[in-house]
């Protein structure tokens, strides 16, 4: 079993030049699979990127892709490395690793999918090679930027219970990992980057049903402030839900990330010769002051969450800022998510 790491939220310093004002940057996209094709549509309608091309290691996705958005794939890795500022990593998982570490060598600004690597091991590396490198990193931990999330974040302040649920209809394309790593991680994140503490125990299980990794599997997160979070993830459900409730000592906030919804409700002291005889009322009892329950569903702005992604890490390499998802936040979550795989390999008797 590996040793259990509390992860840390300390960022990857850098050393910053000052802001070169607004430019277009050349980029190029590694991997034009599913995902890969979303990128590359999101990247042709922002301005500020000049989309240099794209290269795929399946010469029939290549020309397909090629023909569909009127690009010229390029031949090689490196072709590709010698004509971009910006390279935007979409390949399968266990390519990312060399992918990026080959781009931060070549001194380019790199954007990773999630999981940002394959391994703790190689996360640990591909840092160092950032650090010397000196250029912009981004994970893409898309539901950061996620309309529902953006609109309900202002809202979570200090939750002590948090229950996530992440259930998909069976799709083989996802098969090669297990669930942890292909849809919990994404919920993984948004708590680390909810509650900012140290883990104190983490508890987890999970089952094989269609693939040789886990298919669906839960985790319970203990943190040191005495925050809990339970997470479910499922890739064999008969539905698609990604909901995901904060309970804190003033409010309940409910994010629905696939419909785009958010629910709040918090709870005030009743207003003394001001009660409305309408509004929902509870009495603590005990001589308390009591409390009138108020609902709230915040406006949620459309908006393509991976076009914002996109954008943002635009915004820090032109600003010479921290990007909004650093290379530790995507190693925190992975180091999380491979201590919840080695608590259910050990459950199955893997371990």
């Amino acid at each position: 079993m590996r040793k259990y790491i509390k992860p840390t939220h300390k960022k990857t310093t850098f050393a910053q030049k000052p802001p070169i004002g607004k430019f277009m940057l050349k980029i190029g996209v590694l991997g034009a699979g599913h995902l890969g094709k979303i990128h590359l549509k999101c990247i042709k309608n922002i301005n500020d990127y000049q989309l240099a091309g794209f290269y795929d290691a399946d010469t029939e996705t290549a020309a397909k892709v090629s023909e569909e958005f009127g690009i010229q794939p390029f031949e090689s890795i490196d072709a590709l490395l010698d004509a971009v500022d910006v390279v935007d990593i979409v390949t399968p998982t266990i390519s990312h690793f060399d992918c990026a570490a080959k781009a931060l060598k070549r001194s380019k600004n790199v954007f990773i999918e999630k999981p940002v690597v394959a391994s703790p091991e190689e996360a640990k590396k591909l840092i160092e090679i950032a650090r010397e490198a000196q250029v912009k990193v981004q994970v893409g931990h898309v539901e950061r930027f996620n309309p529902a999330f953006l609109a309900a974040e202002k809202h979570i302040e200090s939750p002590m219970f948090i229950e996530a649920h992440r259930l998909a209809q069976f799709n083989p394309r996802g098969t090669d990992v297990p669930v942890i790593l292909d849809l919990m991680i994404h919920d993984i994140d948004i708590i680390l980057h909810v509650v900012r503490q140290n883990i104190r125990k983490i508890h987890a299980s999970g089952v094989p049903v269609v693939s040789d990794t886990a298919d669906i599997a839960n985790a319970r997160i203990e943190f040191d402030n005495g925050c809990v979070a339970n997470l479910t993830a499922s890739r064999i459900s008969m539905k698609n839900m990604r909901k995901t409730r904060f309970f804190q000592s003033d409010a309940y906030v409910a994010v629905d990330f696939l419909d785009k919804k958010v629910e709040v409700i918090k709870m005030k002291d009743m207003p003394e010769g001001n009660e409305d005889p309408f509004a929902l009322t509870f009495d603590p009892g005990n001589g308390k002051t009591p409390k009138q329950v108020i609902f709230d569903n915040p406006e949620v702005k459309p908006l393509n969450a991976i076009q914002s992604e996109l954008e943002s890490f635009y915004k820090a390499i032109s600003n010479n800022t921290m990007p909004p998802v650093t290379i530790d936040d995507g190693v925190s979550a992975l180091d999380v998510a491979y201590q919840i795989l080695d608590k259910v390999n050990f459950s199955l008797g893997k371990l």
